[in-house]
């Protein structure tokens, strides 16, 4: 008895002991055209939690790609409104910052035109056009980047879409957050130019 309380006691030491490979929080967009994985940045914390927070929650689960625009961007979550978004529950402040552009798979967050350029933060769209939409940048958060996928962003905003650029078939998102290691990420982006802390 005292010989097995000894092992158990040395494999919990051990177990302590041992290092933990550290994870982040990856956005996963799953759609009918594929994945899209995206690095969400920690230098805009309020929209990166409220990310995870809506994902982790399924708020766009029974939502779509409601804006699909070619050399452009591919929008999704709730749609634009006539009223624009006055729920201040869905209101983020901007997070400006002038080494996050509107590059090819920027991960940015909608807004309407309110005067102080707060996010709507439960619309995001990402970035097509290859050499970017700088005339954005300032004006809209890009919290994120695309790490694996943008072969599917580039099919989406191809589809057949109505005079308002909404797809005449719906593609419809789950949005969830998963964990990879470093090891994992740098596999899937080796260029990424970002501090993986």
């Amino acid at each position: 008895m005292f010989k097995n309380l000894i092992f158990l006691i040395i494999v919990l030491l051990l177990g302590c002991a041992l290092p933990k490979k550290e994870v982040y929080e990856i956005g996963q967009i799953k759609t009918p055209n594929g994945e899209i994985l995206l690095w969400l940045y920690n230098e805009t914390p309020n929209h990166k939690e409220s990310f995870i927070q809506l994902a982790n929650a399924g708020y766009w689960d029974s939502l779509t790609f409601n804006r699909v625009i070619p050399d452009f961007v591919a929008q999704g979550g709730c749609p634009d409104t006539p009223d624009g978004f006055n729920d201040p529950a869905y209101l983020l402040e901007p997070e400006f910052n002038d080494s996050l552009l509107h590059d090819y798979g920027a991960l940015g967050a909608g807004r309407d035109n309110n005067p102080g350029k707060l996010s709507a933060r439960c619309q995001f769209y990402i970035v097509q056009n290859k050499e970017g939409v700088h005339r954005l940048d300032g004006n809209y958060t890009i919290f994120g980047k695309v790490i694996k996928g943008m072969e599917v962003v580039d099919q989406i905003v191809a589809v057949s879409r109505d005079s308002t650029d909404r797809p005449h078939v719906p593609i419809t998102l789950d949005v969830n957050i998963i964990e990879l290691t470093k090891d994992e990420v740098m596999a899937l982006a080796p260029n990424l130019q970002i501090k993986l802390e």
